[in-house]
């Protein structure tokens, strides 16, 4: 493996080993290119997708995805959290998000984030952060 991390949440420092030496820098080069900017989710959808067709044709799905994680505190208590995540998809992604995904589905996606801006109506700058996802696979049972 040429990459790998392991997230120590008690110090939340992050490890990752180093490159093998032997290899060239063009190899880790284009290695590290491709995991730039990369995002991998698995969890349910907290809604049923927003899916809207644009002028041009376009189709824009918008879900948001809930991701849980536990552990034990030093009080020896188990914590459970969850994040929400804000997912967008375009095309023929968001055509597969129309036709098979509603509220509480598991999924797991792929993409990039992203972070855009707009004025809302008092005219004060507002920002999300999204997951735009490229690649989606169903899990869970058929239903």
């Amino acid at each position: 493996m040429i990459f790998s991390s392991q997230i120590c949440r008690s110090e939340s420092v992050q490890v990752c080993q180093k490159f093998n030496s032997s290899e060239d820098m063009s190899t880790k080069s284009k290695t590290m290119n491709k995991l730039r900017n990369r995002v991998q989710l698995i969890g349910h959808l907290g809604m049923n997708p927003e899916v809207k067709t644009l002028e041009s044709g376009t189709k824009l799905a918008k879900f948001s995805l809930a991701t849980n994680d536990s552990y034990v505190n030093t009080k020896g208590e188990k914590i459970e959290e969850t994040e929400w995540h804000n997912v967008i998809a375009w095309n023929k992604t968001a055509e597969l998000v129309e036709s098979y995904l509603e509220k509480g589905k598991e999924v797991a996606i792929e993409g990039k984030l992203t972070t855009r801006s707009w004025d809302d109506e008092k005219g004060t700058k507002r920002y999300i952060t999204e997951v735009v996802c490229n690649e989606i696979l169903f899990l869970g049972v058929k239903g």
